[in-house]
């Protein structure tokens, strides 16, 4: 299962939901629905957007975890 990490960049950067969500251009609704795993997919574009706002890697914010 892969699993959004955005609350962790976003405390590294201390950055708040609005803020990102004001800096990339993602209504809030959308931006919790990740935050909370809750999608199911996510654009390249907005994947990309995400991590220039917080300056990572999208390997920082996509976690892999071996469901049993």
């Amino acid at each position: 299962m892969i699993y959004i990490s955005l609350d962790i960049m976003l405390a590294k950067n201390k950055m708040s939901l609005t803020e990102l969500s004001s800096k990339v251009g993602i209504t809030m609704s959308n931006l919790s629905i990740l935050k909370t795993g809750k999608a199911k997919a996510i654009r390249f574009t907005t994947l990309n957007n995400i991590c220039d706002v917080l300056h990572c890697q999208p390997g920082d914010l996509l976690v892999f975890k071996k469901v049993n």
